[in-house]
């Protein structure tokens, strides 16, 4: 797949893009925690062995049941977890950096995963299923938020889809793993899908150690020197190459910028700018769309829903759509750059729109004598929703949330966008079982529910069109440009970045691109950004002209390129394992 990707490679593109595509597909097999915990629970809550041991609801059959409140509780506790992780991912990854934050939840994670198979009764069931999911929700930001800060512009999306790849393999995987152990008699047939979770947790957690932290991360943090040791071993390029030193020195400038426009603050992500609260709410408004799709529910409960459907070998018809669902997502990860984030998703979500109201028409139309087709329809159309989605909500979700936030702000945005995503998955996790069950306390929807998911699909197509910005084949540091010219989401697909940030503190230029009154502008000359050091001292200062946020006395600092010669050397005695 690396290989495939790197055919691709813009002949105008310096050094080698393999070390970056091989750290960015590694870190993207963390998807495999939630992909499998989300496909284990799946058919975990229909074997008859899990249904003994935790059971609560006697209905005078061979063994006791599942009631709708205890399997919405055990699916949707996961959630519990990963909005609180989500939300500490931020502080943490900030703080801790983004690689150090991912060790620290994968090993939270292991600890639920080891509750879960060690669990006599439900309590330590739960406690494991919710300490699992802060590992999770934590990993779901940062690892998005990994790939985007070290992956080259040209293949950003593809990595991030990788991270979608990853957690449909997960959900394959525990489909396949379900039907080998269900058919044992004893605890281990619930117990083996469980612990064999901790598998792509110690595998990932291995090479954690090894990787490096992401250059945008220590530029955050200050550390230049380390910055660019990281990005020369990503890109495989000499520290001294002009091409690795204009692309940090944009990082740093862009930086810089960014903190003249107001602090790093959560309240910023709310009301900062440029457009950092349209941002914000694009990219929650995407994380809660995609599970309004109604994906989850397939996910969470596919094998229970089908079964009680009067599907027939309900296990081998999950595993069809676990197989679709991997298959699908491959096309969404090789046309990601080519079509773009808004035509990818304004198509997906046309698709599943149509897919769900026909299912839910043909299921509410069919009588006794139309039930086996209507059940056959109901697969068939299922594993075509699928498709969409996997090929455009599933993984461009992610992507689009890890590329439209500022350095300053990134972790806190990306950890409130996806926090919705988990709230909302909660929500229709713990929901799902009282609206489509036929019990006491229960709708009764049924197949009528996917009226409900295909109008929240519609309802995405007019907000991608409004509200998302296409990103595609555009550095970070110039998405920042985009929303400082661009006013409408529409327009976007025509825009062409026209400056750099590092022309910004090399000339004065104001945000629209304009040179700011003669009066205003404070500098001394200085040399080309390829030629600009790295280094903290001999800076020139610029007097940013900006109202608002900015005040009166903001300066950026730059260095002269007389210290170039200076501070590259001393970066060889910084520690790679930043």
């Amino acid at each position: 797949m690396a290989i495939a990707m790197g055919w691709h490679k813009p002949d105008n593109v310096a050094g080698s893009s393999a070390p970056a595509i091989m750290v960015g597909l590694f870190v993207a097999s963390g998807g495999l925690l939630f992909g499998y915990d989300t496909g284990a629970i799946n058919g975990i809550l229909a074997m008859d062995e899990f249904k003994e041991k935790f059971g609560t609801c006697n209905n005078q059959t061979i063994n006791d049941d599942i009631c709708a409140k205890d399997s919405a509780l055990i699916v949707a506790i996961l959630s519990v977890g990963t909005a609180v992780g989500a939300l500490l991912s931020a502080p943490a990854g900030d703080t801790l950096g983004r690689r150090q934050s991912m060790l620290l939840a994968v090993a939270i994670f292991c600890i639920g995963a080891i509750c879960q198979v060690c669990a006599e009764a439900s309590p330590a069931l739960l406690v494991g299923r919710c300490l699992a999911g802060i590992g999770v929700g934590a990993v779901s930001v940062l690892i998005p938020l990994y790939q985007s800060e070290m992956a080259p512009k040209w293949i950003r999306g593809t990595l991030v889809c990788a991270y979608q790849l990853s957690i449909t393999i997960g959900l394959l995987s525990a489909s396949i793993i379900n039907i080998i152990t269900s058919k044992l008699k004893s605890s281990a047939a619930y117990r083996i899908p469980l612990g064999l979770q901790l598998v792509p947790a110690l595998i990932l957690t291995a090479g954690l150690i090894l990787l490096p932290e992401t250059p945008r991360f220590l530029v955050k943090k200050g550390n230049k020197e380390a910055a660019g040791l990281s990005l020369s071993r990503l890109r495989r390029l000499d520290i001294t190459h002009p091409a690795l030193i204009d692309e940090l020195q944009e990082i740093v400038a862009n930086h810089q910028y960014e903190l003249t426009l107001g602090p790093d603050s959560y309240k910023e992500i709310f009301v900062g700018s440029p457009h950092l609260g349209r941002r914000t709410f694009t990219g929650c408004g995407i994380q809660m769309l995609q599970q309004l799709t109604g994906i989850n529910f397939i996910m969470y409960y596919s094998t229970t829903f089908f079964g009680g459907s009067g599907v027939d070998s309900p296990y081998t018809k999950s595993l069809i759509i676990q197989i679709i669902n991997v298959v699908s997502t491959f096309v969404g990860v090789f046309v990601i750059e080519s079509w773009g984030r808004r035509k990818l998703l304004i198509v997906g979500a046309i698709g599943m729109a149509c897919c769900q109201l026909l299912m839910a028409s043909f299921a509410a139309a069919a009588g006794e004598s139309l039930k086996e087709a209507s059940t056959t329809i109901l697969i068939v159309f299922c594993s075509i929703n699928i498709f969409f989605f996997a090929a455009s909500w599933g993984p461009v979700a992610w992507v689009v949330t890890s590329e439209i936030y500022p350095l300053k702000v990134r972790a806190k945005s990306m950890s409130i966008s996806t926090f919705s995503n988990w709230v909302l998955n909660f929500g229709i996790g713990y929901s799902t079982p009282f609206m489509v069950g036929s019990g006491p306390g229960t709708a009764g929807f049924g197949t009528k529910i996917f009226f409900i998911w295909g109008a929240f699909c519609i309802l995405a197509v007019f907000f991608v069109w409004a509200m998302v910005y296409e990103t595609s084949k555009i550095s970070l540091e110039q998405i920042d440009e985009m929303y400082e010219r661009v006013d409408h989401a529409w327009n976007s697909k025509r825009f062409e970045p026209s400056w750099s940030f590092q022309q910004i503190l090399d000339e004065g230029w104001s945000p629209s691109a304009q040179p700011p009154p003669d009066h205003e502008l404070q500098t001394t000359p200085s040399q080309s950004s390829a030629d600009t050091t790295l280094g903290d001292s001999n800076s020139v200062t610029i007097q940013m002209p900006h109202g608002g946020h900015h005040g009166d006395g903001n300066e950026i600092t730059t260095a002269s390129s007389d210290e170039n010669k200076e501070s590259i050397p001393t970066m060889a005695h910084v520690d790679f394992s930043y």
